[in-house]
C-alpha cells in the first residue's frame, strides 16, 4: 500500500498554475539547525484570509514568471534587501535549477505564513503548522532567524521528467513603500528519477528490507526523503514514519545502523581500505550513491581515477546487492582533511 507523499498537492485547480513554463531556481537562504523555544506561530493557507492568500499567490507567481524567463532585474528588484549579498549566487542557482523543472506544468502545493515578529534577536525558530482539524502538523524550523514576518510557498513541476519541487521564502519588508512581501530564497529540488518519485522509492526501501537487504533498503529510504521533500527545514507525521522505518534496517550483525558503521573497513587483495561515509548523491540527476574513501594522496589524475575505482569496487564487492539498487557511484578522496570528488561510474562499469 503506497502512502500519500509528506506534502500533499494543493490548488492545482488555479488558472494560472495550469500554464506550462519552466522554472529555475535560486539558493535558499534560511536553513535548518537546532531549535530554541521562541515566540513563533503559524498560518496555514485554509486559516488564512482570502486577501491575504492572494497577496502570496500573485507574488509567487509573479516571482515564478520572473524565474522562468530569467527576467533577473525583476528577481533583483524584488529581493530582500537584507539578502543583497547573495545575488551573484542566486543567479548561477537559476541557471543550474533549470533541468529540474523543464517540461513541467507549476502547481501550487501549499502556503505557510510565519510569524516571529515578537523574537528580540536572530535566534533558531520551530514553526508549528497544523491543518484546521489539527490532524496533521508541518513544522519548519528556521536557523538564526531573525525578527520578522514570512513565508514560505510550496510548488510542484508536474510533468517535468526530474520533478522539480519548488519552494519560495518571502519576507514581509515594513520599511519598503509600499510594504510587502521580498523575496528572501527560493530552492528547487528533484522530484524523481526516471520516473520514479520517494513514494516509490519508499515502497521499494519496504520490499528490500523485508528480503533481508539491509544496505539496499537503508539507501532507499535515503532516496525516498531526498525526494519526497522540497526543503531540509520541513517534517512532516509521514517523514517522521520514514524515519522510524529506515532507524528499524540494522546494517551489520551489531545492530549498526549507517550512523554507527562508518567508518566502514574493508580488506582486499591490495590493501585495507578505509571508507568514511556513503549518501545519496543526485549530483547528474541520477539514484546515485557517493563514496568518500580515505586516500593515499595520489595526486596523478590517471593514478587518482585508478585508485577510486579500486575503492568503489572493494566496496560493491563487500555489498554487491547495491549493483541492483542504484545507478552508479560516486567516489570522493579524503585526505589531510581535504574531500575531492574524483568520478562518477555506472554500476555495470565497475569491476
Amino acid at each position: 500500500m503506497r502512502d500519500v507523499p509528506l506534502f500533499p498537492k494543493r490548488f492545482a485547480g488555479l488558472g494560472w498554475l495550469r500554464k506550462a513554463f519552466q522554472l529555475c531556481a535560486i539558493a535558499l537562504a534560511l536553513g535548518a539547525g537546532g531549535v530554541q523555544a521562541r515566540a513563533a506561530s503559524c498560518i496555514t493557507q485554509a486559516a488564512m484570509l482570502p486577501d491575504d492568500r492572494n497577496v502570496l499567490i500573485g507574488t509567487g507567481g509573479r516571482l515564478t514568471m520572473a524565474i522562468l524567463t530569467e527576467d533577473y532585474s525583476a528577481l533583483q528588484s524584488s529581493l530582500l534587501p537584507a539578502e543583497a549579498g547573495e545575488w551573484a549566487g542566486m543567479r548561477d542557482a537559476v541557471e543550474a535549477a533549470a533541468p529540474l523543472v523543464k517540461g513541467g506544468q507549476v502547481q501550487l502545493r501549499d502556503l505557510y505564513v510565519l510569524d516571529a515578529s515578537m523574537q528580540k534577536a536572530p535566534a533558531d525558530t520551530q514553526f508549528f503548522c497544523s491543518n484546521s482539524s489539527g490532524s496533521l502538523t508541518v513544522t519548519i524550523t528556521m536557523r538564526e532567524l531573525p525578527p520578522g514576518k514570512y513565508a514560505v510557498v510550496l510548488a510542484d513541476a508536474v510533468g517535468a521528467p526530474m520533478a522539480g519541487q519548488i519552494a519560495i521564502v518571502l519576507a514581509w519588508d515594513s520599511a519598503a513603500s509600499p510594504p510587502g512581501w521580498k523575496l528572501a530564497g527560493l530552492t528547487v529540488r528533484q522530484g524523481a528519477i526516471d520516473g520514479h518519485d520517494g513514494v516509490w522509492y519508499w515502497s521499494r526501501a519496504r520490499e528490500l528490507a523485508k528480503a533481508g537487504q539491509a544496505w539496499s533498503a537503508w539507501y532507499c529510504y535515503e532516496m525516498a526523503r531526498t525526494l519526497l521533500i522540497p526543503v531540509d527545514f520541513l517534517s512532516s507525521p509521514n517523514l517522521d514514519k520514514l524515519n522510524q522505518e529506515q532507524g528499524l534496517v540494522k546494517l551489520s550483525s551489531t545492530g549498526a545502523s549507517a550512523q554507527d558503521v562508518f567508518p566502514y573497513t574493508i580488506q582486499d587483495t591490495e590493501r585495507t581500505w578505509k571508507i568514511d561515509a556513503a549518501q545519496v548523491d543526485l549530483s547528474l540527476g541520477k539514484a546515485d550513491l557517493g563514496l568518500t574513501y580515505d586516500s593515499v594522496g595520489i595526486t596523478d589524475p590517471a593514478a587518482q581515477r585508478t585508485e577510486a575505482i579500486a575503492a568503489m569496487s572493494a566496496f560493491l564487492k563487500a555489498q554487491p546487492a547495491l549493483r541492483s539498487s542504484f545507478h552508479g557511484l560516486w567516489a570522493y578522496a579524503l585526505h589531510d582533511g581535504k574531500r575531492t570528488p574524483v568520478m562518477e561510474l555506472p554500476m555495470d562499469k565497475i569491476p
